[in-house]
């Protein structure tokens, strides 16, 4: 008995078992496991002085509490700090998901379904202005254009579509709108649609100001916009030539803007900053036309014959 007393006595449940080892690391509590049971891992971690101690310890305090899951610990933390730690709020279980620039709605779905995230469909439906909490006002039934691209972390047991939406929403509010609060004599519905479209059609950003020029003044001036890339949109693969090419013979085609005047009917993807502000900044040129050649350079044209000459040129038709 006066052993065991002993013992209980050396026991110090707030002294840290390595003051000189403060950096963090996570581990992890494997589910079904008991306090008692974690002893020899908590010795083999340096969590614990040895498993005798660590058997008195919880002699003296309730460690009932505990729980599965991953926990930020360190070896400077005392036997009390630890229990403490290891009955709070586990670590979220974050993995990357990222939303390529221009991504459709239905491409974000798409992505999210094969990795298990969600029912097909679910992210689709949900991307409405009227099943969101919106941070700002959106003009029309969709929010194509405002779900803004980047690498989200997202815990995969806790998963809801609309909390990606929302926080992609708050993305596009800290990134552009909070900083550009003049759109000129654009709404931002229009700021947004021309976005998308610079996106798809100029893969150099710094080009993208010169084409976004050129696009205005086609709207300005009553022209077809021209942009191939609006008659993909509604495509299920956006690289479907043989559908692409019966949506550009289509005249009653909305999203084709050989045929039809003015801005598409709403944006065909994702826009980041640099095309934002490029719709916001167009650079006035003597320019009605361009092209890209087979390595993605722009060649532009004054006029119709300018442009022919230079589809010969780089052979682009």
């Amino acid at each position: 008995m006066f052993v065991l007393l002993s013992l209980f006595a050396c026991v110090d449940a707030d002294a840290p078992i390595d003051a000189s080892q403060p950096e963090p690391f996570v581990f992890e509590v494997p589910k079904g496991a008991t306090a008692g049971g974690l002893g020899p891992t908590l010795v083999d971690k340096g969590l614990a002085s040895s498993e005798l101690k660590w058997k008195l310890f919880l002699r003296q305090r309730d460690a009932s509490c505990l729980k599965a899951g991953r926990f930020e610990v360190s070896k400077a933390m005392s036997m009390n700090d630890l229990v403490s730690t290891l009955c709070g709020t586990p670590l979220a279980n974050d993995v990357a998901f990222t939303v390529i620039e221009g991504w459709r709605i239905r491409d974000t779905d798409l992505s999210l379904t094969q990795a298990g995230y969600i029912e097909a469909g679910a992210y689709i439906a949900a991307a409405k202005p009227s099943k969101v909490d919106l941070p700002f006002p959106i003009a029309g039934d969709t929010l194509e254009g405002y779900l803004y691209p980047e690498t989200y972390m997202i815990s995969p047991d806790a998963f809801t579509v609309e909390n990606l939406l929302e926080r992609q929403l708050a993305t596009f509010q800290e990134r552009f709108l909070v900083s550009h609060t003049d759109l000129g004599e654009r709404t931002l519905n229009e700021i947004v649609i021309m976005a998308s479209m610079l996106e798809r059609e100029e893969p150099k950003p710094a080009n993208r100001p010169l084409v976004a020029g050129i696009l205005w003044k086609r709207i300005d001036k009553g022209w077809q916009l021209g942009v191939d890339a609006t008659s993909r949109y509604t495509l299920k693969d956006w690289n479907d030539r043989k559908a692409f090419l019966k949506n550009l013979r289509d005249e009653n085609e909305p999203y084709n803007t050989r045929k039809k005047k003015g801005l598409p009917p709403t944006a065909i993807g994702s826009p980041t900053v640099s095309s934002l502000e490029a719709a916001i900044s167009p650079k006035a040129s003597e320019y009605w036309f361009y092209l890209h050649d087979a390595n993605g350079d722009i060649h532009p044209a004054v006029d119709g014959d300018g442009h022919d000459r230079n589809r010969k040129k780089y052979d682009v038709y």
